[in-house]
């Protein structure tokens, strides 16, 4: 099994879809949790206090980094293994192939776009909340010089989406991660052998449909808060 997964290309692409599958479900569940900000600041702190630095939430994390990490290896390694395999064929490509969609022949730039957007997020979220709680802290001091807790997530969006420039840099990587899971979610299901004809334009339907509910849950509390920043009568 092991010279399955590492030697060949079709053990490469299944460890990419397992991984990317499991990433998926778990920007589902973050983007549901954030949505709960919208509606309750306490019952979404209560999710963060709940997802801090518990052993359970600290386990889940460093699964997840895990998996992010195996999914990012073996996409450079399967790129180099195309790259290669075209050999001097790339440069006499003069037209688009038909059918290959421009998410698909850019899903590494677009997982870099999403990588990076990632650290950041980390930054001005985990780094403030679970890291502060693993170090012992129980204070955060924001730029505005206002203290807060590492689990008042919901002050943590009020201050992170008040600043526009964060707003923009966030649409960019939704847009990115949109394009990135337009193709990363179908061809997850060609690997898993759902390619005929039947299956394949419900799969890339059902695709942009997870894509895009992905980028609207997101988006919406991105927008959400930067609009209470910048009009604090629309909270009302």
């Amino acid at each position: 099994m092991n010279c399955f997964l590492t030697n060949s290309s079709l053990g490469k692409k299944l460890v990419m879809s397992i991984s990317g599958c499991a990433l998926v479900l778990f920007i589902l569940f973050h983007m549901s949790m954030n949505l709960a900000a919208l509606f309750s600041a306490e019952a979404y702190n209560m999710i963060c206090a709940f997802l801090g630095a518990n052993w359970y939430a600290v386990v889940a994390t460093l699964g997840l980094a895990a998996l992010v990490v195996v999914h990012i290896v073996y996409a450079l390694i399967l790129t180099v293994e195309n790259y290669r395999a075209r050999g001097k064929q790339r440069y006499a490509v003069t037209v688009n192939e038909p059918g290959v969609q421009w998410a698909s022949k850019n899903m590494l730039v677009l997982g870099f776009v999403v990588l990076g957007g990632l650290a950041i997020h980390l930054v001005h979220f985990w780094s403030k909340m679970m890291l502060v709680e693993l170090m012992g802290g129980h204070e955060v001091l924001l730029a505005t010089g206002q203290v807060v807790s590492p689990t008042d997530g919901a002050a943590l969006i009020q201050y992170t989406f008040s600043q526009w420039y964060n707003v923009v840099i966030y649409l960019v990587w939704f847009v990115a991660l949109w394009f990135h899971l337009t193709h990363g979610v179908w061809s997850m299901f060609q690997t898993a052998g759902f390619a005929n004809d039947t299956w394949y334009p419900r799969l890339k339907c059902l695709s942009n449909l997870v894509a895009t509910l992905v980028f609207l849950g997101f988006a919406a509390v991105v927008v959400w808060f930067y609009v209470q920043s910048v009009c604090p009568c629309c909270a009302c």
